[in-house]
């Protein structure tokens, strides 16, 4: 059991916040298989502060079938407050509170950690402290929503620093911190430390999630058994697979699990597809979602050809089409 704030979570499994990937429609798509919850894609607090149209969709969590944390990033700790106080009273929510506000520390991406935002924060923990603690100040004059932070191991191989900056964390009011156990500087080559996670979760009295290299129910088994952690994030795992949340909470439970036929695989995508368009619109839906369609069928015999004509077409009627060519050469 996993508990963050209010929200008490059975099996503690999360999907974490990729950027251009957990949208609302995949949000869904990942609760319906099994995610309890989940965390928006990292939104820029000084986009929130400046109301720019684009983040302010990001943002809106409406239609959300599970807790939903809203994700920002950003180095200024009033700003950040601002951004948050904007999430907890629902107005850029679209009048759904959150979950929780979570602070990004842990993006690798140059063009965030160059503003010192992301994981840059990882060099600057006495920072990162006061980023949880303005964030903490601006909620509770709202709410009692509570405030959680993403992190990795450190900067570098030469400056591990989670368990410290957990601490800090922890010091500062968070109610829970995500571990992703490699560096910056590793982004996601290499292994992720289960033992970073592990020395994290012995450091803190607060909530441990454990993040990284999660592909199956094995490999969340693993984590928790060998960090103790409370739960585990699932990401790059769930790329055209959001059947892993069902596979891990039925390890959880004691139950079997089927591998998915390519039907089903076929079926799932579709659904994703339809939840896109009803959000987005056809237009827009047809073009974020082709990179997801591509994860459904990697690997499939054929899939390079349909990959093709999947980036080519420009309706759901045309995809239809082609997923259902595509799985009648299957069988």
């Amino acid at each position: 059991m996993l508990r963050i704030g209010s929200t008490v979570l059975k099996h503690g499994i999360v999907l974490g916040p990729m950027a251009g990937v957990a949208d609302s429609a995949f949000r869904t798509v990942c609760a319906r298989m099994g995610a309890e919850y989940a965390v928006t894609e990292m939104i820029s607090a000084k986009a929130v502060y400046y109301g720019d149209k684009k983040t302010l969709e990001i943002a809106d969590i409406r239609g959300s079938e599970i807790p939903t944390a809203v994700q920002l990033f950003g180095s200024d700790p009033k700003i950040m407050a601002f951004a948050a106080g904007k999430a907890v009273s629902g107005e850029i929510t679209g009048g759904i509170l959150p979950s929780a506000v979570d602070i990004n520390c842990g993006c690798p991406v140059k063009k965030i950690v160059s503003n010192g935002e992301g994981s840059a924060l990882m060099k600057n923990p006495e920072l990162i402290g006061e980023i949880v603690d303005a964030v903490g100040r601006e909620i509770r004059s709202y709410s009692d929503i509570p405030v959680t932070v993403k992190i990795r191991a450190g900067w570098d191989e030469n400056s591990i620093n989670a368990p410290e900056v957990a601490r800090i964390c922890e010091q500062a009011g968070a109610a829970a911190v995500t571990v992703h156990g490699r560096t910056r500087e590793q982004m996601y080559s290499g292994r992720a430390s289960l033992d970073v996670i592990g020395d994290v979760k012995k450091a803190v009295s607060i909530p441990v999630i454990g993040n990284g290299d999660i592909f199956s129910a094995k490999d969340a088994v693993r984590m928790i058994a060998e960090t103790g952690c409370d739960g585990i994030m699932v990401a790059r795992g769930s790329l055209g697979n959001p059947f892993i949340f069902s596979e891990i909470s039925s390890n959880m439970e004691g139950k079997n699990f089927s591998t998915p036929s390519p039907d089903e695989i076929i079926s799932k995508a579709k659904e994703h597809l339809s939840l896109a368009i009803s959000e987005k619109g056809e237009k827009t839906a047809m073009l974020q979602a082709r990179k997801h369609l591509s994860w459904y069928i990697k690997g499939m015999r054929g899939s390079a050809s349909a990959r093709d004509a999947i980036n080519r077409s420009e309706s759901f009627e045309d995809v239809v089409m082609i997923l259902d060519n595509f799985i009648s050469e299957k069988q």
